[in-house]
This record gives structure tokens, C-alpha cells and sequence, in this order.
């Protein structure tokens, strides 16, 4: 059930992008007065067809993984006389680059309407106040301490939590100082903070710069269970078992999971004494962990998998009302700060700052949209937005075979007063084509890499 699930909500949310990005094409083709013969949603054989006024094919084919806008062109075959003033390679160069530009721009769009949606109902995020810090990490080096408030990173102003990692993944590949602005909670003075980083996370696959900085928010902890007790570990041979609730660890009550997890590895020469509910019983068990080397250091480990419940504080949530027009303005800064983001960070791609087992293909996207769409309609539509934005960024990439590749050649034709040659425009495709499905094969694998 999981798995048709994952598929129904994978091809709606790729049946939907792919709909309007070949939509946008389609009209604005229409209002520069170009022929369309074909607009199919999906490849192969024809499930459904019909035809309007205009006698332009509608289709719905067998293989739903695209789709494609037919316009009647010379460079593709004969064309009736009758058609010729109809046809896409007789209009201008401007108009030739409203048609290709309309695709991408329609998705983001969608993804516009799509935030406005759900911000029309308020946005909420929790306040990027610091919880805990990891003892020995970059941040506590810094100068990071539990109750200090992240105002800025970079100078860019953090409100959320959210904000705040979208600022750290900018510095992802980076040697330097990512600066902060912090205050206490309880001030209103203002410290900059540095925390010195060499190419920062560039070989890590999906990359968490919370977790690497060594920064938390602040959770209150109402229980911390055993999802699993591995057989090859320590915790399983003192007698530690699925479920078992942890209720303290050497006569201290366990209010926070890093700091439980410090204590666990802290002890390579001792014993850790675990206070653990088990039904209605309560019990004592003394468990030496093993010593394994992590990051270069030895630490001590139980061999087990935690799950935590608890909430975080709710003076914390942080609650912004939107009207209609401030809700589409919030949707277009949205899907703007996203576009440049997936913009960055395919430059860190091409330059080695960002590792290339990051990129994803099909596997991990309907992975995505199945669980947004099991977690509930605002996180499914907001998968869509994403999507939907990607598409749109991914196409305007000057890539022969892409829109942005037909762009670059429209653009060279504007500069130069003539058409780029079809022999180079065949050779630019055919380069692009390869590109593309090279990038197609090694997203593959990783989703292949990452589910086994």
C-alpha cells in the first residue's frame, strides 16, 4: 500500500509540474500565432485524445514521465503552404524566446500560487534560539552557548530555525569564517560570533550543517525509547531490548538526547549505569560500551537506535498572519530565495564545492512526494511548489536540448543578427543530450546507492 502510495503521489505531482510547464509553452505559442499540432502529457501510445477548434491534438499517453509541446516548424518536415505564416522558425527571435522562456516561467508561477496557498494561513516556525551545544564542536569553540539567539548569518536576518539553515547550506564547500550575530534572550546587546570552517561539508552526502556545527534547539524530552538493540552491540548483551524506555543514565535523570549520547561516548574505560522501563517493571542494567573510532576518535557506543518523543517550547512558535496580497508577496519571495538557492547550488556542483552524491533522480523525488503527500496536503503541495520550481530552474540552464539551450541560441541570434548554423545547433544537441543523461545515470545510482 505504501508503495502504490508513493507512486500515486509521485505521478500527480509530476504529471501537475510537467502540465503547466508544457502549457506555458503552448500558450503563449498560441498568442504569437503559432500552429500547435500536439500537446501531450506522457510518451508512447495514446490513452485519451481529442482535438479543439484549432484542430491541436490533445493527449494523454501511455508512459506519464514528461511531455511535450508539437508546433508546426520547416526544421522538422514539410509544411503546407497554407501553415507556413503559422510556423515556429518564421517568427521573431523575440517571439521564439517568449515560447521557450513560457515553460519555466509557468512553473514558477505554479509554485507562487502554490505558496500563496498555504501561506494564506499564517506561517509558522520555531525561533532560532540554541538549545544545546555539543561539547567539543565548531560552535562551542566559538563561543556558542545554550540561550543565545541567532539574529543573522552573514548578515542575512534569521527568524526561524529554517532560515538559519538555509543560510548555512550557502557556505557548504567553503573555507573561511561563517559569521553570526547572536544575543542572549534576556538582552538586547548583540555579539558577533565567527566559526572558522575548511571546505565545509564538500564531500558529505545530504549534508546537515546544524548537526555538523554542533548546534541544537531547545526540546523538552518526554521520553527516550529503543527503536532497535542490534545484536553485534554492546547494549544487547547486557540485556537492553526493543522498547525499553532510558529513564537515567549513571543516576541522572536523561532531559536531552546529545547530552545522553556524550555520556555514552565518554565512557571507553567504564561502565554506564541505565535506569530502563520495561512494561510495568523497572530496571537496572550495566552495560560496558564498545569502543569505536568516529571521525578519527575513539567513543564509546551501545550499538542501539533511539527515538525520541517530546515537543519543542511553545513561546518559541513564532506565528506571521498573512492577507491575500501579503500571502502571494511572501509566495514570490519564497519561490524567488529558492530558485537562487537550487541556482547556487548547482554552481557548487560544477566546481566540487557540493558533492555529486546529493544529486537525486527519480527514485528519491517519488520517494519525497510520497511521504509530503502521506504527511498531509500542505506538505504535499508544498513538495509541488519545490518540484515545480526545479523544473523550471533545471530548464533555463544553458544546456542544448533544455529551453535554457534554445535561449542561448536565440540570444547568440540577437547579438550576431543571424541564426546559429544548424550544424553547430545539431552538435550543441547532441553534447547536451549526453550531459543530460549522464546527470540522469549518476542521480540514479545515488537513489539506487542510497536505498541499499
Amino acid at each position: 500500500m505504501d508503495l502504490l502510495q508513493t507512486i500515486f503521489y509521485f505521478f500527480v505531482a509530476l504529471g501537475l509540474v510537467v502540465t503547466i510547464h508544457e502549457f506555458g509553452h503552448f500558450w503563449v505559442a498560441r498568442r504569437c500565432g503559432v500552429k500547435v499540432e500536439r500537446f501531450s502529457i506522457g510518451f508512447g501510445r495514446a490513452l485519451l485524445t481529442w482535438r479543439d477548434k484549432q484542430n491541436t491534438e490533445f493527449v494523454f499517453a501511455l508512459l506519464p514521465l514528461g511531455g511535450y509541446v508539437k508546433m508546426v516548424d520547416e526544421r522538422e518536415g514539410n509544411v503546407d503552404s497554407a501553415d507556413l505564416p503559422f510556423s515556429f522558425n518564421r517568427k521573431t527571435v523575440w517571439q521564439r524566446m517568449a515560447i521557450v522562456v513560457a515553460g519555466p516561467m509557468a512553473n514558477f508561477i505554479l509554485a507562487i500560487a502554490f505558496f500563496a496557498i498555504i501561506f494564506t494561513g499564517g506561517e509558522r516556525g520555531l525561533a532560532p534560539v540554541v538549545g544545546d551545544v555539543e561539547a567539543g564542536s565548531i560552535a562551542s569553540q566559538s563561543g556558542f552557548e545554550p540561550g543565545m539567539e541567532i539574529l543573522a548569518v552573514n548578515g542575512v536576518a534569521t527568524s526561524t530555525w529554517t532560515s538559519v539553515s538555509r543560510q548555512l547550506l550557502g557556505f557548504i564547500g567553503t573555507t573561511g569564517d561563517i559569521p553570526f550575530t547572536v544575543r542572549y534572550q534576556d538582552s538586547n546587546l548583540k555579539y558577533d560570533l565567527n566559526l572558522p570552517v575548511v571546505s565545509w561539508l564538500r564531500n558529505e552526502d545530504q549534508p546537515v550543517p546544524l548537526r555538523e556545527l554542533g548546534v541544537s534547539p531547545p526540546f523538552e524530552l518526554s521520553s527516550l525509547t529503543l527503536a532497535a538493540v542490534f545484536e553485534d552491540g554492546a547494549g544487547y548483551r547486557a540485556g537492553l531490548q526493543k522498547d525499553d524506555q532510558l529513564l537515567s543514565i549513571n543516576g541522572q535523570p536523561i532531559t536531552s538526547i546529545n547530552r545522553f549520547v556524550e555520556k555514552v561516548a565518554g565512557s571507553l574505560d567504564q561502565s554506564v549505569i541505565l535506569q530502563v522501563q520495561r512494561g510495568a517493571e523497572q530496571l537496572r542494567i550495566e552495560v560496558q560500551p564498545l569502543v569505536v573510532v568516529r571521525d578519527g576518535e575513539q567513543v564509546g557506543q551501545l550499538g542501539v537506535q533511539l527515538a525520541s518523543r517530546g515537543q519543542y517550547p511553545q513561546e518559541l512558535i513564532r506565528t506571521t498572519e498573512y492577507g491575500l496580497l501579503g500571502a502571494l508577496a511572501r509566495g514570490v519571495e519564497e519561490t524567488f530565495d529558492t530558485s537562487v538557492f537550487i541556482v547556487k547550488s548547482i554552481g557548487k556542483l560544477l566546481v566540487g564545492d557540493l558533492s555529486a552524491k546529493n544529486l537525486s533522480g527519480p527514485i528519491t523525488i517519488a520517494k519525497v512526494a510520497g511521504d509530503s503527500g502521506k504527511s498531509g496536503v500542505d506538505n504535499f503541495i508544498r513538495f509541488v511548489a519545490m518540484f515545480s520550481i526545479m523544473l523550471g530552474v533545471m530548464n533555463l540552464l544553458p544546456v542544448p536540448v533544455l529551453d535554457g539551450g534554445h535561449l542561448m541560441y536565440y540570444i547568440i541570434e540577437v547579438i550576431k543578427g543571424s541564426p546559429v548554423s544548424d550544424r553547430i545547433q545539431i552538435m550543441g544537441y547532441k553534447v547536451g543530450l549526453a550531459l543530460v543523461m549522464s546527470l540522469m545515470v549518476v542521480a540514479t545510482y545515488n537513489d539506487i546507492a542510497r536505498t541499499f
